[in-house]
C-alpha cells in the first residue's frame, strides 16, 4: 500500500512538473512581449541589461511610437473587418454545404467531403501567384476585399469537413419528428439542427477569424499601401526599415494584436474542444 501511494504521488508531481514547463514554454513569448515593449531602446540592445526585467526605469515611448507616428489603429480595424466578413462568407457557404453532404448527398457525401477538406491542405505558397492573378484581374489589389475574397478558400473548405460530423452527430429522429410536427426540411434545420450544432458554429466562427487575422502570405502578396494592411502584415512590415528593428513597438504591436485572439479563445474554449472532439468521435 505505501508503495502505490508513493507511486501514486511521484505520477502526479511528475504530471504538474510537465504542466509547469508548459506552461513557461507556453508563457514566455509573452512575457517577453510585455516586458520588451517598456523597455527603452537603449535597454534592449545593452548586453548587460537582463532580458528578463527592467535594466532601468519603463517607458511608454513604444506605445506612443506605435499608436502616434503609425496607422496602428487603422491597421486593427481591417484586421477586424476582414476577419468578421470572413466569418460571415464561411458561415453563409459552410453550413448548408455540410448538411447538404451530411444528410442528402447520401454515400457520396462522405467522398466529397474528404475532396472538400483535401483542396484545404494545399499550401497558399502554391497558389499565390495565380491568385494574384485572379486579384489583378478582378481589379481588387490593395483593397481589403482581396483578403476577402482569397480566404473563404481555405476557411469553408475545412469548415465544411468539419461541421460535417456535427450534423451527422445530430440524430435523424429528432429532425424527422421536427418535420412530422409540421416543420419543413428547412424549418428543422433552423429551429432543430442548428441549435443542436452551435458548439460547431462556434468553432467555426473561431477557427475561420484566427485564421484570416494571422494569415501572412496572400496579405503579403495583395497588400501594398500602408493604411489597407492588416496586422500580420503591417507590424513586422512597417516597423522594421532596412536594418532597423525597432523592437520595443515591434513586440508591442504583436502583444496587442494577439490579446483578442487570446480573449476570443478563453470564452469559447469548450465550444472549441467540443468541436474538435466530435469530428474526432464521428
Amino acid at each position: 500500500m505505501p508503495a502505490m501511494t508513493a507511486a501514486k504521488a511521484s505520477r502526479r508531481v511528475g504530471l504538474y512538473l510537465a504542466t509547469a514547463l508548459f506552461v513557461i514554454f507556453s508563457a514566455l513569448p509573452f512575457y517577453i512581449m510585455l516586458i520588451t515593449s517598456f523597455k527603452t531602446q537603449s535597454a534592449i540592445f545593452s548586453p548587460e541589461a537582463n532580458p528578463f526585467w527592467f535594466s532601468g526605469s519603463p517607458t511608454l515611448a513604444n506605445i506612443k511610437l506605435l499608436f502616434e507616428q503609425t496607422q496602428f489603429v487603422q491597421w486593427m480595424v481591417n484586421t477586424a473587418l476582414v476577419g468578421l466578413a470572413v466569418v460571415v462568407i464561411t458561415l453563409v457557404l459552410s453550413v448548408p454545404a455540410a448538411y447538404g453532404l451530411a444528410r442528402i448527398a447520401g454515400s457520396w457525401g462522405e467522398t466529397l467531403g474528404i475532396g472538400i477538406f483535401l483542396s484545404y491542405l494545399v499550401p497558399p505558397t502554391l497558389l499565390f501567384i495565380p491568385f494574384s492573378k485572379v486579384i489583378a484581374f478582378l481589379g481588387l489589389q490593395n483593397s481589403l476585399w482581396a483578403l476577402v475574397v482569397a480566404y473563404p478558400t481555405f476557411t469553408v473548405p475545412f469548415c465544411t469537413w468539419l461541421l460535417m460530423g456535427f450534423f451527422k452527430g445530430i440524430s435523424r429522429d429528432i429532425e424527422e419528428q421536427a418535420m412530422i410536427d409540421g416543420h419543413g426540411r428547412f424549418g428543422a434545420f433552423i429551429h432543430v439542427v442548428l441549435p443542436l450544432a452551435v458548439p460547431g458554429l462556434m468553432t467555426v466562427v473561431v477557427f475561420a477569424f484566427t485564421l484570416s487575422t494571422s494569415e501572412f502570405i496572400y496579405a503579403l502578396a495583395f497588400i501594398t499601401h500602408s493604411a489597407s494592411k492588416t496586422i500580420s502584415i503591417a507590424v513586422p512590415t512597417e516597423l522594421i526599415r532596412g536594418d532597423v528593428y525597432h523592437w520595443g513597438p515591434l513586440l508591442a504591436g504583436a502583444l496587442i494584436a494577439s490579446v483578442p485572439i487570446a480573449v476570443l479563445y478563453t470564452f469559447f474554449i469548450d465550444h472549441l474542444v467540443a468541436g474538435l472532439t466530435a469530428v474526432a468521435r464521428d
